[in-house]
């Protein structure tokens, strides 16, 4: 794919980057290599590969999945405006 200047300039807009004519220029043929190699990357074929997101196999360590205070609830609510037992007090914000 050609990247014209125009294109450059839609683009630096929407990033908004000023670029000068020169840069422009050079972008251009930049922008157009990085796409001539993205279309090269359509020419694997990759229908009988797996998706992975590893090379290598890995199990994920899991815990398990227990509901706890933390052990120190003293320590949390020390510096709270305002609590009742273990908990933060907060202004009603819906009526």
């Amino acid at each position: 794919m050609k990247v014209d200047q125009a294109t450059v300039r839609h683009i630096a807009r929407l990033a908004r980057i000023k670029v000068s004519n020169e840069e422009a220029k050079s972008l251009e043929s930049e922008l157009s290599n990085i796409l001539q190699w993205v279309e090269q990357l359509n020419e694997v074929d990759t229908e009988n590969i797996d998706a992975r997101h590893r090379v290598i196999p890995m199990a994920m360590k899991k815990r398990t999945d227990t509901i706890s205070d933390g052990g120190y609830p003293e320590d949390i609510l020390k510096n709270a405006p305002e609590r009742s037992d273990n908990f933060f007090v907060v202004p009603k914000v819906v009526e």
